[in-house]
């Protein structure tokens, strides 16, 4: 294949497309509807993102010894892309969960489809309709994630070694879902359970276990797979208390999604939990404040209060520091590690960027 130092998310952009582009004669075979939504996964899938998780298993298998100019080369791209196909799979459902209207500045694949039925004037409910394609095609992209794994050419060896990886994968994305939505209904307050949550729904699948599928496909040592998993564990997590931030923070024009929208869903982020924390200590009428408005609908006014408070009591102030301490430590593990010199460079240069990042 064609070296994919300079950008192998370009490779995981035509990998996608070639998957896509043989498996839509076969929805069309089955029905027109089935060919929409898979031309609305395929628009969804290629429609921006950063493809990060290809990037770090790439990088975890080039860090192991693997040959970019080599026989697996392209199996170790089409193995990232699987990645990207679950990575849909988990927005579509998260915006569903959520009742999120808008993903990378569109509507969110329920919002489409809601308004579709709406467009057609066809029977029933169009947000029941909404709600139940995306379920349907998030559950397709990762019934084809499986697919584009076990098609993606490895061979027998390192599929058995990447079979275990991937499975973890799958099952804590989908318990630190559970676990989000529990919290969120809970309305727990403690650190730990946001932390847990970071862990497994967004640390698992962003970067920890990208970089072991990488080191796995390469028979990497039981040394490496340890350093890169602690790394990923920090820098995902970090990852996510940058989300945390952008949640509450960040602008529609940088995020895609609504100016405070964490507020509204009443997501039990480590933010909020901090923040919670330290004004019950500093301001209990601060703290009675965020309690009451968390979760509700709120004004502009309001939004601008709530991140007042958020940042007065020292809460923004804690998960920059946390940030910064968990980068810190992820790059130390990285750099006493056996990966190569140039996957160390590279995974330095994607930890500062996935945790500093604004949009």
């Amino acid at each position: 294949m064609t070296s994919t130092r300079t950008s192998p998310a370009e490779a995981v952009e035509d990998a996608l497309r070639q998957f896509f582009a043989a498996r839509r004669a076969e929805a069309a075979a089955i029905g027109p509807a089935c060919a929409d939504v898979v031309a609305e996964l395929e628009t969804y899938v290629l429609r921006g993102g950063k493809r990060v998780r290809p990037t770090f298993t790439w990088l975890g298998w080039l860090g192991a010894g693997g040959d970019e100019d080599g026989d697996l080369a392209q199996a170790v791209v089409r193995t990232g892309a699987a990645l990207e196909l679950f990575h849909a799979y988990g927005l579509i459902h998260d915006d569903v969960i959520d009742a999120s209207p808008t993903r990378r500045g569109a509507p969110a694949a329920h919002v489409l489809f809601a308004e579709r039925h709406r467009d057609r004037c066809w029977n029933g409910d169009a947000e029941l309709f909404g709600t139940g394609t995306a379920i349907l095609i998030g559950d397709l992209a990762q019934g084809w994630a499986d697919d584009l794994i076990r098609e993606s050419g490895l061979p027998a060896p390192a599929q058995a070694r990447v079979a275990p990886v991937w499975s973890a994968l799958r099952t804590e994305v989908l318990c630190g879902q559970l676990l989000d939505v529990t919290a969120e209904a809970a309305g727990a307050e403690d650190i730990d359970t946001p932390l847990r949550v970071n862990q497994y729904k967004t640390a698992s699948y962003t970067v920890e276990r990208p970089l072991h599928i990488g080191a796995a496909i390469a028979g990497a040592d039981a040394g490496l797979v340890a350093a890169y998993r602690a790394f990923g564990r920090d820098v995902g997590v970090a990852f996510q208390l940058r989300d945390d931030l952008l949640g509450v923070f960040g602008a529609f024009e940088e995020t895609g999604k609504p100016s405070g929208g964490d507020l509204v869903q009443g997501k039990r982020t480590m933010l909020l939990a901090v923040a919670l924390k330290y004004a019950d200590e500093q301001d209990p009428d601060a703290a009675k404040f965020l309690r009451a408005r968390i979760g509700t609908p709120i004004t502009d006014e309001e939004l601008a209060a709530l991140r007042a408070v958020i940042t007065d009591v020292g809460a923004v102030d804690h998960i920059e520091r946390d940030i910064a301490r968990r980068t810190d430590r992820a790059l130390a593990t990285l750099r006493a590690s056996s990966a190569t010199d140039y996957a160390k460079e590279q995974l330095t240069a994607m930890a500062i960027s996935a945790t500093q990042r604004r949009s």
